[in-house]
């Protein structure tokens, strides 16, 4: 039997909780201090919060916001948006995130995941990458949201994150965001090929089977939003996770 993270995502707008379907359209869900309050009960792995809106709207992290959601937090918590110097990264540590989530930053600053891992240690610096599909089957890597190619190829892009020492890596597929048609599992095969630290997948999971599929495919963890945040085909707000005996037999047993 092999434990693997089943990780929750929470996607925020500065304070609002808010679900996307490829990172588009956000729909308003609640609170997030009162969604990691049921991820505190349900004994979860590790919780993500991205504030998917910062980088967009030109604002730093939500500190205060931030402190509130990581004080209720009795689960690692890892933080991503906005972040863009060393500062930031060390208010945030003291804020009580145990892992930073780089995106937009390292498309034009690599060196910060190098002076970050070096200063707080690797393991807690965290770099998204969201692909998406091109009309020729081409993946590429995006900032900004998803707005924003990287000029590098996907195979170039990772490598240099790697070597500009990130801990590890959360694969985010924009085109499968919040439409429960499974992970890309060919995507998360071959970026667990091209690089040797450990990838978290994210993006289309609908049942516990598609995590186990994901960390067949080569991915350490697996991560999801919206299979923890509604339920049913009419998509209720209901946030949820797997009990420790499901996740033990569908996920854990089998690998």
């Amino acid at each position: 039997m092999k434990r693997v993270r089943i990780i929750p995502v929470l996607t925020i707008d500065s304070e609002k909780l808010v679900k996307t379907v490829k990172f588009k359209n956000p729909q308003y869900i609640g609170d997030p201090i009162n969604a990691v309050k049921i991820f505190n009960e349900k004994e979860v792995d590790e919780v993500v919060l991205l504030d998917i809106t910062a980088t967009k709207n030109k604002r730093g992290p939500n500190y205060n916001k931030i402190e509130e959601i990581a004080s209720e937090a009795f689960m690692p918590f890892a933080y991503g948006g906005g972040i863009k110097n060393l500062d930031q990264i060390e208010k945030l540590f003291k804020l009580g995130i145990e892992k930073v989530v780089l995106n937009s930053i390292v498309d034009q600053d690599l060196s910060l995941i190098t002076s970050a891992s070096k200063i707080f240690g690797s393991q807690s610096i965290v770099v998204s990458i969201d692909t998406k599909q091109n009309l020729f089957n081409k993946i590429n890597a995006y900032t900004n949201s998803g707005s924003k190619k990287v000029k590098h190829s996907l195979s170039e892009y990772l490598a240099k994150i790697q070597d500009a020492g990130a801990g590890e890596l959360f694969i985010n597929s924009i085109d499968r965001d919040g439409t429960y048609s499974g992970y890309d599992y060919p995507l998360i095969n071959f970026i667990s090929r091209q690089v040797a630290i450990p990838i978290v997948a994210c993006g289309g999971a609908s049942t516990t089977t598609d995590f186990l599929k994901a960390i067949e495919s080569g991915a350490s963890a697996a991560a999801a939003g919206s299979l923890f945040i509604y339920t049913g085909k009419t998509k209720g707000i209901l946030i949820n996770y797997p009990n420790q005996e499901v996740l033990k037999k569908e996920i854990y047993e089998k690998l």
